[in-house]
């Protein structure tokens, strides 16, 4: 691998680090300043609303863009789309910040937040090769430190919504992605893949069954946690438990970077728990679900019988948030290894479409649900979006024991420039 190569793929990463602080930041700024602002918890799911729906069409055009223009073009484009998000709200008369407006600047913010990972994630197939113990090592460390990172970003809305507001915060993650995307735009060198020009749009839509069902897994798996994390569980900390922005801030991103951790630290925590050379395979993903599912059961359960909601909440989700990084590192490192070398960008960004379609059900169940269970009392709200996650978490188990048990072995070389027929 040369030198170029390798030193375009560190400023992929570092750009894709950048905008998913950014990213985590903004999620908890929107999220708290508008419910300071007496906002429901469906009219705060309702702000994310076109987040998640252009992260799906993204993850749709992101792939075919990816294909065909090239990872270097989408990379400065989700850089670009990010700025433009930041100072559609950063700049804005007090008076704009209603929620038909904030919900378009959210939709330019899914936009930069999808096209930056489809070109991280492509690119690490590109490099790692075909040596799958490799693969999986280089998806794991990328993916944990992704969410590691986010959760730095959780705590640093938090914090900047406490210290400076919502404004001067938002101008001053809007500096931070503008030297993200000076820094690649000067240091990148030529391209990062071979475009090619006669790629087709339809492509995308991948013949591969393996590639289909871990996708259709993908959906309800990211429902599952985002049904009671997106929404749910931040205005449970500061309406039920009394927790301040910054703490209940600072919690999650505790608890994403632990789960950041976890995901990078995957390939040893299921090293003699996965079949053939230490790789996971759908056997693992399997059980990993339904491993999963005992963890909102028994959460919501606690609630019922008057436990006390801090300690059940804390580590409930403690051990919730490690059993899903390990089912999040196996999905991400499974959708590569099932993936065609010269169909990477396509095959990614339509398993991502699944993953968005998947948050955008949570989130907006999340906020519906949340607020209609809490009629039935404090507690009510965060048990109806638990019962909801049991049920997606044994549907992604199920779907998943559709998926290959053994990896097909692998005898073509990655090329570099192989991004798409």
């Amino acid at each position: 691998m040369s030198q170029t190569n390798r030193r375009n793929y560190a400023l992929v990463t570092l750009a894709y680090w950048a905008d998913t602080l950014t990213d985590g930041a903004i999620r908890m700024l929107v999220l708290f300043f508008f419910s300071q602002l007496g906002y429901s918890p469906f009219a705060v799911a309702s702000l994310f609303l076109f987040y998640e729906i252009f992260g799906i069409v993204t993850n749709l055009f992101g792939g075919y863009l990816g294909a065909r223009f090239g990872l270097k073009m989408t990379l400065f484009l989700g850089l670009g789309t990010q700025l433009i998000a930041l100072a559609l709200l950063a700049f804005a008369p007090p008076t704009w910040l209603v929620v038909p407006y904030v919900m378009l600047a959210q939709a330019f913010s899914g936009i930069a937040k999808d096209l930056t990972k489809m070109s991280s994630k492509s690119a690490v197939k590109l490099v790692a090769g075909e040596g799958q113990g490799q693969l999986y090592r280089w998806v794991s460390l990328l993916t944990g430190s992704k969410n590691a990172i986010k959760g730095v970003g959780f705590f640093v809305g938090a914090l900047l919504l406490t210290l400076v507001g919502f404004q001067i915060a938002l101008r001053i993650l809007a500096g931070l992605v503008l030297v993200a995307l000076l820094v690649a735009l000067l240091g990148m060198r030529g391209d990062l893949g071979t475009p090619d020009k006669q790629a087709k749009f339809r492509q995308i839509f991948s013949p591969n069954r393996a590639v289909n069902m871990l996708a259709a897994a993908r959906i309800f798996l990211f429902a599952a946690r985002d049904v009671w994390f997106v929404v749910g569980l931040p205005v449970f900390f500061v309406s039920v438990l009394g927790w301040d922005f910054w703490l209940a801030g600072g919690f999650m991103a505790l608890w994403t970077i632990g789960y950041g951790v976890v995901q990078a630290a995957t390939p040893a925590l299921l090293r003699r728990g996965v079949a053939g050379q230490g790789e996971p395979d759908g056997r693992t993903a399997t059980r990993l679900a339904f491993g999963l599912a005992i963890f909102p059961l028994g959460i919501a359960v606690a609630l019922q019988a008057g436990v006390s909601p801090t300690w059940v909440i804390v580590l409930g989700l403690l051990a919730f948030g490690a059993i899903f990084a390990l089912n999040s590192a196996v999905h991400s490192y499974l959708i590569l290894a099932y993936t065609d070398s010269n169909k990477v960008a396509m095959q990614v960004g339509f398993y991502y479409m699944a993953n968005a379609l998947g948050r955008l059900v949570g989130t907006v169940l999340s906020g519906l649900l949340y607020q209609l269970g809490v009629m039935s009392g404090p507690y009510g709200g965060l048990v109806a979006c638990l019962g909801a996650s049991l049920l997606f978490v044994l549907l992604a188990g199920l779907i998943s024991r559709w998926l290959p048990s053994q990896m097909a072995p692998r005898t073509r070389p990655i090329v570099l420039g192989d991004l798409g027929e």
